[in-house]
């Protein structure tokens, strides 16, 4: 399944910084803008993937995991 993300980036002092709108930590700064998105990608595939964990784990067992659409 893909999902879409929004990034905010922008450029300062010679380095590119950026955020993912919708999972509060992930952010990256880089020094060109095609290294900024990478690790943007990078980083955010590593959150969601350790979010799933924790959850999964938290819920223990028992449970159901349930597609929402927004």
């Amino acid at each position: 399944m893909e999902n879409t993300y929004t990034a905010v980036i922008k450029q300062d002092d010679g380095w590119w910084i950026g955020w993912i709108e919708e999972i509060p930590g992930v952010n990256c700064q880089e020094k060109t803008r095609e290294e900024l998105m990478e690790t943007l990608r990078v980083t955010l595939k590593e959150a969601l993937e350790m979010n799933r964990n924790e959850a999964l784990t938290v819920a223990a067992s028992d449970y159901s995991e349930v597609a929402l659409k927004i």
